[in-house]
């Protein structure tokens, strides 16, 4: 069973955010609740009336824009996804939906991740990244740039 997402209100909140010019000092390594919206297929979504989730800042550009990867309390398991302990609790990163945001969707800042995990959680995304194809074989260029 499918929920309805309500992308008017995300689209409403989404133009009160784009408008809002509240710098947030951020760092990597750094867990945000972060306002991700209602998103399209298995993109994940954020929850509640500011469609938040928490996301752990993996590398910033600049103090604009960063790369998120969002988290969850559900425990899951695969390549897709790394456990981690944050602050006594337990915690699943999803890799595979590493994306770019801007930091005008951080809403409060949660905590920060140690270096070790942190060191762990960028290996994840640099094995998963450069990991064979399981079904076709290792990766091979096909020409195009």
């Amino acid at each position: 069973m499918t929920v309805a997402k309500d992308f008017m209100a995300w689209h409403t909140l989404k133009a009160r955010i784009e408008e809002e010019h509240a710098s947030r000092l951020f760092r990597e390594r750094e867990i945000w609740w972060c306002s991700l919206g209602a998103n399209v297929g298995v993109e994940e979504d954020g929850k509640h009336d500011r469609f938040e989730r928490p996301v752990l800042v993996l590398r910033k550009f600049n103090k604009e824009m960063f790369w998120a990867l969002p988290l969850t309390s559900k425990e899951k398991h695969g390549i897709y996804y790394k456990s981690v302990d944050l602050q006594g609790e337990k915690r699943t990163v999803m890799l595979s939906q590493l994306r770019i945001l801007s930091a005008k969707r951080l809403i409060r800042r949660l905590g920060k991740m140690s270096e070790r995990s942190f060191g762990l959680i960028e290996q994840s995304v640099i094995d998963l990244i450069k990991q064979t194809d399981l079904f076709r074989g290792p990766r091979v260029p096909n020409g195009n740039l």
